[in-house]
């Protein structure tokens, strides 16, 4: 890219010497083939630019195209992004044909609706044989969200230094995260009396009431959990909101063994064949 500039700017300086030529004409006797010969060279010149220019926008066309794939498939921006590069290479590393190399980087961006910013070190070692590099320093910072799952991975991503994990996990947490809201606000939906969602579409809770019996409720809480290797799981449990009265009267312990039953369906059904047999029920009940 140096010789691009300085390419570029020997140009610059041709066309205002060839604009001065043409504003001021010569002396009367004067000899125009200098002019005539600018004009060559400079058309000579500008082709060859142009033939380089037109190359750098199809590269640079085409790496934007494979951003926007990556993007669409992650669902990770990249808004914006700097480095900062140190020759950390000592005289008797040199004189070993070793040289070892310090990059700063810098970026931020967003995953669908959580955004980040990330700052890291990355240690490169190159010999003749081998190049080795290896990230010595990782800090990411996560503007504040109602996930609260997502602090504890944080600080496990940082302790690493592990930014694929990092990357990977936020892609399918977000994913799953969609995925509740999507399926909440369906059944929100298509069953607006026995639905019941405290934070709209974004909760992490769903209610289930029966208008006809009034104090009784099932609750779905659905988490989202990143475990230790930052494999990311739905984890859904059945609660029960059930007057003291009708506790008295489940001889059969229905209304008890109600969680472990509900994980069992989960299961053999899946999550949202689970979920709609529960409003379901309830529903069929409160309509007879």
């Amino acid at each position: 890219m140096d010789s691009q500039l300085v390419e570029a700017r020997a140009l610059e300086a041709e066309i205002t010497a060839l604009r001065r030529a043409c504003v001021e004409p010569p002396a009367p006797g004067e000899d125009t083939s200098r002019v005539r010969k600018s004009f060559r060279e400079i058309y000579q010149a500008d082709s060859e630019g142009w033939e380089l220019s037109k190359d750098l926008r199809s590269h640079l066309g085409h790496l934007e195209s494979e951003l926007q794939f990556l993007s669409t498939l992650t669902g990770i921006n990249i808004r914006h992004y700097s480095k900062k590069t140190e020759d950390l290479t000592s005289t008797e590393m040199t004189e070993k044909s070793i040289k070892k190399v310090l990059q700063r980087h810098r970026l931020s961006g967003n995953c669908h609706m959580i955004t980040f910013q990330l700052e890291f070190q990355l240690l490169e070692i190159q010999n003749e044989e081998s190049l080795s590099s290896v990230i010595t320093d990782l800090s990411i910072i996560m503007e504040p969200t109602e996930y609260s799952e997502l602090s504890e991975f944080v600080s496990r991503a940082e302790e690493r230094r592990d930014l694929f994990m990092f990357f990977r996990s936020l892609h399918f947490f977000v994913e799953w995260c969609e995925y509740r809201k999507r399926t909440f606000k369906r059944f929100k939906e298509k069953y607006p009396e026995a639905v019941h969602l405290s934070e709209g579409a974004s909760s992490s809770c769903m209610g289930i009431r029966n208008p006809s019996r009034p104090g009784f409720e099932l609750v779905i809480v659905w988490r989202i959990q990143i475990d230790e290797e930052g494999k990311v799981l739905p984890k859904l449990d059945l609660l029960t909101k059930v007057p003291l009265q009708a506790l008295e009267l489940d001889k059969n312990g229905v209304i008890e063994t109600a969680p472990l039953s509900f994980r069992t369906l989960l299961g053999v059904l899946g999550i949202e064949a689970t979920l709609e047999s529960l409003i379901k029920s309830l529903h069929t009940e409160a309509s007879n």
